[in-house]
């Protein structure tokens, strides 16, 4: 049996500024960093006559054009790897739709282990760019391409986009001391709202490749915003980092009424007024996980766990996409 596994990610700046219909106009910039939640993929061939896929349904194939999951059917399709009698299971340790770029932790997990059956050795570049190919490309999901990069290379990375379609990864060059405190003062609760990326990303999307003005000026100041994040955790300035996750959420929200709902509004003020210096919702937006910096962890856990909502401890992970 082959076993995979692929980090699940938060965006530390800049996000939204990773999809092709804003960056190959105007250049994109995401600071993301990998934590210590996985997608796994296991691959492994069996004595039955048929393909085997467990995910969240279970699906008994003949042949891989039968297969309804589509990152798996097209994937089966660009390796070359679909022998009759096949078996591919996938868990995670948080569901899907709940922000944390699982859709493409599971297309990276899935090619890494696929390339191991053929006893091939794949970069962290090329993994990437063959997960993004599929989900953009093969099956036109309305997304960007922060997902797939950094499940691939792990650690805080800084992505740079290029309008010629290239993708240039650098590492964030900061203390150890510094992210030490950066992970230790970020707190992750769950909204208890799940939603598909793809749905809230799609008038993102559209209003882009029309070139609304509105929607432009955002991801312009969004990718600012990305910049001054990095400059100031590599400066050492978290304070300052906090608020700049306020000043983005504030923006974000301006995107599109699906960024939030007065719930999430809500357990943001009450964070605000409990020691949290700024947050966002991680992701697309409209549900999934509420990221927070406070340097008043005690006050901001305690009003939170009033609210009855559930922490995730998070820690950043520093191998990406591996074969255990």
């Amino acid at each position: 049996m082959i076993i995979g596994r692929s980090p699940l990610r938060i965006s530390i700046g800049g996000g939204g500024t990773d999809l092709p219909s804003y960056y190959l106009a105007h250049g994109g910039f995401v600071l993301s960093a990998a934590i210590t939640q996985y997608v796994y993929v296991t691959f492994q061939l069996t004595p039955l006559k048929e393909m085997l896929i467990r995910y969240s349904q279970i699906e008994r194939c003949k042949s891989v054009d039968e297969i309804k999951h589509p990152i798996i059917r097209e994937a089966l399709k660009l390796t070359g790897v679909h022998p009759p009698n096949l078996e591919i299971t996938s868990i995670a340790d948080i569901p899907a739709g709940t922000g944390l770029g699982s859709s493409g932790s599971f297309t990276t997990c899935l090619l890494k282990v696929l390339h191991k059956q053929k006893r091939h050795f794949i970069h962290a570049p090329e993994l990437a760019e063959m997960a993004c190919h599929i989900e953009l490309d093969l099956l036109q999901e309305p997304i960007g391409k922060q997902d797939q990069y950094i499940a691939a290379y792990g650690g805080i990375t800084a992505f740079e986009f290029r309008q010629d379609g290239r993708v240039v990864a650098s590492p964030l060059d900061a203390s150890d001391e510094i992210i030490d405190l950066l992970e230790d003062n970020l707190v992750m609760v769950s909204t208890g709202y799940y939603r598909s990326a793809s749905a809230v990303l799609k008038e993102q999307h559209d209003r882009s490749k029309k070139n609304d003005q509105a929607m432009i000026d955002n991801l312009h100041y969004v990718r600012e915003l990305g910049h001054r994040s990095r400059e100031a955790i590599e400066r050492g300035n978290l304070a300052r980092y906090g608020e700049i996750m306020h000043e983005h959420w504030v923006h974000k929200k301006k995107r599109s009424p699906l960024m939030s709902n007065p719930d999430i509004d809500r357990w943001y003020e009450l964070a605000r007024e409990n020691g949290a210096i700024g947050g966002k919702v991680i992701g697309a937006g409209g549900g999934g996980f509420l990221l927070l910096y406070t340097e008043e962890k005690a006050k901001l856990r305690a009003a939170l766990k009033r609210e009855g909502l559930m922490e995730v401890k998070l820690a950043f992970d520093y191998e990406g996409t591996k074969i255990l």
